[in-house]
């Protein structure tokens, strides 16, 4: 079998699959101490990396330059190498169900080119016990190789936080878990190269999966709760940061906030959970409730919005309301399940005509998975109210005195979702404003 030794001295090579956020930032760390295979299916995505870019802005042009490693999208070059690292999207699908698709799709082309005495380990986001139910059949069948004799896999599940430059990689405590003692030392020496903090090594594949699945469960939950709190405080005429600011001055008071939740994992994950759950016989009631929230938030912000207009004496049909930022959080150009999306819907559906305005949303990407065309800020002029959605820096930079100046003359309304500015400079200003 393969061997910390044998991967150290470069006698074998390790490669990583999918080289999206979660694999791009990984292999670039491994190339460092191993010599690193990335491959990608899509063509287009390593013509970019090998240009010397990433789009995802994870990774520097800097350190990509300085990364040595073969991109490629040749899944051959994985026949080359003895320890193969899987970093795939798990996403649901419109009925908010597991797809497992790119995860299958990952374990076959594994599988085809997976040679004797090899370790696969997953990174990819799944339900306890998915990487043994479902990922090593599939290995076993391409192959016609025996897992546990033949193979081994592993699992340390992925802690990227998109657009974070402090909790990076390397800074992060990593799980590792292995499917046998030998597969557990062979991981824990690999990450323990390039992670600082530290790792959590577990007793098994399945306890690893559910610490990763819990992880954004739990943050899930817990936004879901400041949510309804906003919108009871909304009714009684309660500021809810304010609120959030006086109740956080006691020790043990939680610091979350209220907000969209989008991403590709926090308002994903919780579906897996729940997904297996089910399967079991257990309905897992809080889990979903709190899913039901976050997921009405658009709704109810959308809503919010249409009542300020009519208060102002504004006609709702026709009129313009301009949304700053598509994203699914701030200074990433992430699109993955933006909740940003359903607000515009809801918006839509009063006949009123949204401007959307992103610096780093890719234009392309907005109107084939969305329908969305983004606009230059020059053209935002006029608007009857804004949203800010998305606090990027450009827009905290821009000021609340230059975002009011997109509204036209007289009464204008300001939906300020992150609590970026204050009323009371709002106040100043004469604007009708409100934050979530």
């Amino acid at each position: 079998m393969v061997t910390y030794e044998s991967l150290v001295s470069r006698e074998d090579k390790l490669a990583v699959v999918g080289l999206g956020y979660v694999g791009l930032p990984l292999a670039v760390h491994l190339s460092k101490h191993f010599e690193v295979v990335g491959y990608d299916l899509k063509e287009e995505r390593i013509k970019e990396l090998e240009s010397g870019h990433d789009r995802t802005l994870e990774i520097s042009d800097n350190d990509l330059a300085s990364a040595k490693m073969l991109y490629t999208s040749n899944p051959e070059e994985l026949s080359r190498c003895r320890l193969i690292v899987v970093a795939v999207p798990t996403p649901i699908d419109k009925y908010r169900i597991p797809d497992l698709t790119p995860l299958h799709g990952a374990s076959a082309i594994v599988g085809k080119h997976l040679v004797k005495g090899s370790c696969v380990v997953f990174e990819s986001t799944v339900y306890p016990g998915a990487t043994e139910e479902e990922c090593v059949p599939i290995m076993e069948r391409e192959s016609c190789l025996k897992f546990g004799k033949d193979f081994t896999v592993g699992y340390s599940p992925e802690r990227i936080n998109p657009g974070d430059k402090v909790r990076t990689l390397e800074n992060i405590v990593k799980i590792v878990s292995g499917s046998d003692p030998d597969t557990l030392t062979l991981l824990s020496g690999v990450y323990g190269k390039i992670v600082k903090a530290g790792l959590h090594q577990t007793s098994s594949i399945k306890v690893a999966e559910a610490a990763k699945v819990i992880e954004n469960t739990q943050r899930d939950l817990n936004i879901a709760l400041m949510n309804e709190l906003s919108m009871i405080f909304d009714k009684m005429g309660i500021d809810t940061s304010e609120v959030l600011e006086a109740a956080g001055t006691k020790w043990n008071f939680l610091p979350f906030r209220p907000g969209l939740v989008g991403g590709h994992c926090i308002g994903v994950d919780p579906y897996y959970l729940t997904f297996k759950s089910e399967s079991m016989g257990y309905h897992p009631e809080m889990i979903l409730s709190g899913r039901r929230i976050n997921d009405s938030m658009g709704k109810f912000i959308a809503e919010r919005t249409v009542k300020m207009l009519i208060g102002l004496g504004k006609q709702v049909r026709r009129a313009k309301i301009a949304i700053l930022g598509i994203t699914f959080k701030e200074n990433v150009p992430d699109l993955r399940n933006t909740k940003v999306v359903d607000m515009i819907s809801e918006l839509e559906e009063y006949e009123i005509d949204v401007l959307v305005h992103d610096p780093l949303a890719d234009p392309e990407e907005a109107k084939k998975y969305y329908g969305v065309k983004l606009i230059k800020m020059e053209d935002l002029a006029g608007v009857d109210g804004v949203i800010i959605a998305v606090i990027h820096d450009a827009y905290r930079e821009l000021g609340l005195s230059k975002i009011v100046r997109l509204c036209t003359k007289g009464a204008s309304v300001v939906i300020d979702l992150k609590g970026a500015f204050s009323p009371a400079e709002a106040k100043d200003m004469n604007i009708a404003y409100w934050r979530l």
